[in-house]
C-alpha cells in the first residue's frame, strides 16, 4: 500500500481580491490587508480568509512505498501554483496512495479543489467514485467515511466538530517536534519577504508530523504491532538523517 501524508501553505489569493473587490491599483501586501479586513467584519474577530480566497505556496508530501520513505515539497521554490497543483494530483493517479490528512478534509483538500477549477487541471483518479473502478465505490477519496483519504483530525474527533484537535499540541503530545515554533499565519509575511525555502521546510514539518501520528493511529488500529511501528518511525529518522538538512537535523533534535 502506498500512504501519502501531506500538507499544504496558503496564501491570500490578491487576483481574487483585485477581480472581487475592485482594488485596481493596489499593491499585493495593500489588496491582502483589504482582504483581512473584509473577513475581520464577516467573522467579528478572525481574519483567516474562506478556502475559494486562498492560493497554493506548497505543498509537501511523505511517501511511503515498497521500501522507500520520500519526505519533499512538490516542484521547486519558484514552481508556479498550478504546476505544485498538477504535480500533486499526478502522483495520486500514479500511485493511488492513501492520502493522509490532519483537517485536509476541512481545508487542504476544498482549497485544492477550488485551485484545480482555477487553473483547470484534471485529476480523474482523484474524483472517480464507482463509476469506472468498483473498487472506488466503496473506497474513494470523496466520502469523508471512506479510508482512502484519511482525515486524522476527523476520525480522532469521531467526526465532532467540537472534539478536534490542533495537529502541533497533538504532535507533542505524542512526543513528536509539531511545528518548532513556527505558525501558519506567518506565512504570508514570509512570503512577501521571498522566504520561499522557510514555507516549504514549515510545511514539511505538518507533513512529517501528520505521518508520525498516523503510524500511531495504525499501532492503536493494530494494523502495526510494536515492533512494525518502532520499524517505520526509524525508517523517517533514517530518511532524516541521511537527507542532512537543516530543518531535517532541528526536526531531529526536537524529537523525543
Amino acid at each position: 500500500m502506498n500512504i501519502l501524508a501531506f500538507d499544504i501553505e496558503t496564501i491570500p489569493d490578491v487576483a481574487a481580491g483585485r477581480k472581487l473587490y475592485g482594488l485596481d491599483g493596489l499593491s499585493d501586501a495593500d489588496i491582502a490587508q483589504v482582504m483581512f479586513a473584509k473577513r475581520r467584519e464577516q467573522t467579528g474577530e478572525s481574519e483567516f480568509l474562506r478556502h475559494h480566497l486562498q492560493r497554493v505556496a506548497a505543498i509537501s508530501a511523505v511517501l511511503r512505498r515498497e521500501d522507500s520513505l520520500t519526505v519533499w515539497s512538490l516542484g521547486e521554490p519558484d514552481s508556479s501554483e498550478a504546476d505544485l497543483i498538477r504535480r500533486f494530483f499526478d502522483g495520486i493517479e500514479k500511485y493511488t496512495p492513501t492520502l493522509v490528512s490532519w483537517n485536509g478534509g476541512g481545508f487542504d483538500l476544498p482549497v485544492l479543489h477550488y485551485r484545480c477549477l482555477t487553473h483547470g487541471i484534471s485529476a480523474p483518479r482523484y474524483w472517480e467514485n464507482g463509476r469506472d473502478d468498483q473498487s472506488f465505490r466503496w473506497n474513494n477519496y470523496l466520502s469523508r467515511f471512506h479510508e482512502r483519504h484519511t482525515d486524522l483530525m476527523d476520525v480522532l474527533a469521531g467526526y465532532q466538530p467540537r472534539a478536534g484537535a490542533p495537529l502541533d499540541e497533538m504532535a507533542q503530545l505524542l512526543g513528536f517536534p509539531g511545528k518548532l515554533g513556527r505558525h501558519g499565519s506567518e506565512v504570508w509575511g514570509q512570503y512577501l519577504d521571498g522566504k520561499i525555502g522557510e514555507i516549504r521546510d514549515y510545511c514539511e514539518f505538518d507533513a512529517l508530523n501528520t505521518y508520525l501520528i498516523y503510524l500511531r493511529y495504525e499501532l492503536m488500529r493494530g494494523n502495526l504491532d510494536e515492533a512494525g511501528y518502532k520499524r517505520e518511525a526509524e525508517m523517517v529518522r533514517k530518511t532524516l538523517r541521511d537527507a542532512n538538512k537543516p530543518h531535517f537535523n532541528e526536526f531531529l533534535k526536537a524529537w523525543k
